[in-house]
């Protein structure tokens, strides 16, 4: 029966050729986009599973409150971690410090950089890292330190790496005491290639132990296993204040698990992140499927009357409804294997590009038992959804009335495919609407005055001994080179503050007002190298020598702090007083979607670790790079030149958001092409079915025109009424996404106007090929007699 069913099924499949194309290309498409959506989904839900301590790592959180703000941050001070160990080793197994950064490695004349971290014995344990050759045990000594695969290959080749010799920072020999697996992509450490041992000399942290006060590290525990992650974190709340009089600061540990997809905190709870992008694709992925499966029915229940005749015959003859149910569903599931073999190909040829868009590295797990489970379960579930309203649906004619002649669908019956149709494009216009307002979100945020010039700013890390205390003379060597304009050197980059510190006292502060600032130090030539904007008083001189005891706020920081007329004021902070020179405009350094950061930049050319390099705007960007390395070559030939744009750090704050943009306009695009895929298939039929009424009309004298016109119409006014639902449903949605962001962008009448506009143009332009097709057609040939 199996066999004679599948017969059946492919004999109809190749009799209607087009029909087929449509339904397999719209559902291959469909299924090709829910299975990139799945990899997806699969890789962000299971972010840091790789770590076998997973449900028991977590990191410290810091969370304080000043001015009636509450902001959560991931650093914290260093004597917590000794004071968890020592207080609470019924709850936390092991503790370790991590300072991340940027580091020089050779090994003879090899020089590479990578990110690495100073580390607490303990870290390598926590993170439950796979060791390839050696162990962490001696982790622990100051001297040895391990690092990742791939880098072990990159500096040693094939040799054995253990207990050879690389010289960090060109300041401090190491010991290769282990190699571990390189992490994969989907890993919170996944950038970190080496961890060097926190007792080292080099790491000036390790000697904070009794700095309550200054956040800087971050602190990751293992919890035992009986550990309630809720309890443990309501038992340290208030651990630092015995010793930092800070009475707005709370602690809590923030598992693994929340690390990736519950990353945003609000009063300090963690409440959202990436998981709404995860529900978001989710979504979309199952409407983009549905859409192909509405294609299925739609046109599988228009050709229902040209095999009204082989269901009243198959009745008659005795078939009952179960077995022409299975009939038209084997026909549908036919259809989806077929569309389940593109789909493979199609993803097989998409996923580098997709890879590269979304920033993954996720790939078909083909050995997987679970994934063929999956995707069979899933096209067996795709077969029976497309193919059971038209099995359904044709399986109950009258075969009395088909067989006599006598059988009409009537009116009602396109009525479910109208409904359809409707569903599909308010789908298609919401995605469009989305994904237009996503996408000038992002531009509204880049387009944010950011307070100073990006163009043609560049920045190096200092990352080697020799490069300090050479600022006069690095200066002028860049400035004579023709290239530059300016360089200044701050310990923070234009697009980061590394420092956030409170204990600043002037006259006037309210009694237990104790606010966070950023904190930046920086060289006479800062504000004229980045080319910020001075409001009030005057920028840093070499001009006045009083300017080392001299700071500068920016507005905010004046706001925070409530002083009138700032210029000239005191400011006490560390047991000095600092005098304010001026006020500067608000500069975005952090989140382009945030309010700005109060910040206080200090003139302190000793606090510094990085060189902030303007170009000269008509020296061409290549030829500039080289005479800037032949200078830093000249001061520090012990580091490879390494440098960062400006514009590339600050538009890589726009990374997340600007990866759902371009998905979800992909996305957005297929769905409408999927819809218009069906509508092109209904137009064909609508066209087929009336060809006697087109061709009596053209024998009364209707023009093309008038033909176009009356076979276009129903979809117009469908696609209007799916316009209608559409607008207020992205609204909502949308007008909800935006309200997580501080800095936000309006939604404005001409998004929906665009919209609808586009989705009526598009539906004319693919109803008119078919109308236009039938309005040209000869009427002789559809109204001479049989």
């Amino acid at each position: 029966m199996l066999k004679n069913y599948l017969k059946i099924a492919w004999r109809n499949i190749v009799k209607s050729k087009g029909h087929t194309f449509i339904n397999v290309a719209g559902l291959s498409i469909g299924m090709a986009v829910a299975m990139l959506i799945g990899l997806w989904m699969w890789d962000e839900l299971s972010f840091n599973k790789y770590h076998q301590t997973y449900n028991r790592v977590g990191e410290i959180m810091t969370t304080q409150t000043s001015n009636g703000e509450t902001q959560t941050f991931p650093t914290t001070v260093v004597p917590l971690s000794e004071e968890l160990r020592n207080k609470y080793a019924g709850d936390f197994k092991l503790t370790a410090l991590t300072w991340g950064g940027t580091h020089i490695m050779a090994v003879g004349d090899k020089k590479i950089s990578q990110n690495g971290m100073w580390a607490e014995p303990a870290l390598p344990a926590i993170l439950s890292l796979k060791m390839i050759k050696g162990n962490y045990a001696n982790f622990n000594e100051p001297s040895s330190f391990i690092l990742a695969q791939s880098v072990a290959t990159a500096l040693f080749g094939n040799a054995d790496p253990i207990n050879k010799v690389v010289r960090i920072d060109n300041k401090t020999d190491m010991k290769v005491a282990g190699v571990y697996q390189d992490l994969p992509h989907n890993t919170s450490f996944y950038a970190t290639k080496f961890m060097l041992p926190w007792s080292n000399k080099a790491n000036w942290w390790n000697t904070q132990t009794a700095a309550w006060g200054n956040h800087g590290c971050n602190l990751f525990v293992l919890m035992n296993d009986r550990a309630d992650f809720d309890k443990v974190s309501a038992k340290i709340r208030n651990i630092t204040k015995p010793h930092f009089k800070m009475n707005d600061e709370v602690m809590m540990v923030h598992p693994m698990a929340k690390w990736h997809l519950y990353s945003e905190f609000v009063n300090g709870v963690s409440v959202s992140g990436g998981i709404r992008f995860v529900w978001l694709f989710g979504l979309i992925g199952m409407f983009v499927l549905l859409l192909a499966c509405i294609n299925f029915m739609n046109l599988s229940t228009a050709k229902s009357e040209k095999r009204a005749k082989e269901v009243g015959i198959r009745k008659a003859i005795g078939s009952v409804r179960s077995q022409l149910i299975k009939q038209f569903l084997s026909e549908s599931l036919l259809v989806v294997f077929l569309a389940l073999g593109l789909t493979f190909i199609l993803v097989i040829l998409v996923l580098p590009y997709f890879n590269q868009i979304a920033n993954k590295e996720v790939s078909v797990p083909w050995g997987n038992t679970f994934f063929w489970i999956g995707i069979l379960s899933f096209a067996i579930f795709t077969g029976l959804l497309s193919g059971s309203y038209p099995a359904f649906y044709l399986s109950g004619f009258n075969p009395v009335k088909v067989l006599k002649g006598t059988f009409k669908v009537g009116r009602l019956a396109s009525v479910p495919r109208k409904v359809l149709v409707v569903l599909q494009f308010t789908v298609s216009i919401v995605l469009i609407i989305g994904t237009i307002v996503v996408l000038r979100q992002i531009n509204y945020a880049k387009n944010r005055p950011v307070g100073y010039s990006r163009a043609g700013l560049i920045t190096i890390e200092m990352n080697t001994p020799e490069i300090y205390g050479h600022y006069d003379a690095l200066r002028t060597d860049l400035i004579q080179t023709g290239a530059v304009s300016n360089m200044a050197e701050s310990n923070s980059t234009t697009t980061q503050i590394w420092s956030n510190n409170g204990g600043f006292d002037w006259e006037g502060k309210a009694p237990g007002y104790d606010p966070t600032f950023g904190t930046i130090g920086v060289t006479y030539d800062f504000g004229n190298t980045v080319g910020w904007k001075v409001l009030e008083g005057r920028d840093f001189s070499r001009n006045y020598a009083t300017d080392t005891s001299a700071i500068i706020l920016n507005q905010s920081a004046v706001k925070l702090s409530g002083i009138k007329n700032p210029v000239g004021k005191m400011m006490r902070w560390g047991g000095k007083n600092f005098v304010i020179a001026g006020v500067v405009k608000d500069m975005v350094m952090e989140s382009p979607y945030n309010k700005t950061i109060a910040t206080i930049f200090l003139m302190n050319p000793y606090w510094v670790g990085y060189i902030t390099v303007r170009i000269k705007p008509n020296v061409p960007v290549h030829d500039a790079l080289g005479k800037i390395e032949t200078v830093f070559k000249k001061y520090n030939p012990g580091s490879p030149f390494d440098f960062k744009f400006n514009d590339d750090e600050y538009a890589h704050k726009f990374a997340d958001e600007q990866r759902i943009g371009n998905l979800a306009s992909v996305f957005a695009g297929l769905a409408i092409f999927i819809s218009c895929l069906g509508l092109f298939g209904l137009a064909s039929f609508v066209a087929e079915q009336r060809v006697k009424e087109i061709g009596v009309r053209k024998v009364l004298g209707a023009s093309v025109v008038n033909l176009w016109r009356l076979l276009s119409t129903e979809f117009v006014v469908l696609v209007a009424i799916s316009l209608l639902i559409a607008v207020p449903v992205a609204y909502y949605f949308m007008n909800g996404w935006l309200q997580q962001y501080q800095y936000k962008e309006t939604i404005t009448w001409w998004i929906f106007a665009f919209a609808g506009i586009g989705a009526i143009s598009i539906t004319l332009l693919t109803v008119s090929f078919q109308a236009i097709k039938a309005a040209l057609a000869n009427p002789v040939k559809s109204l001479r007699s049989e």
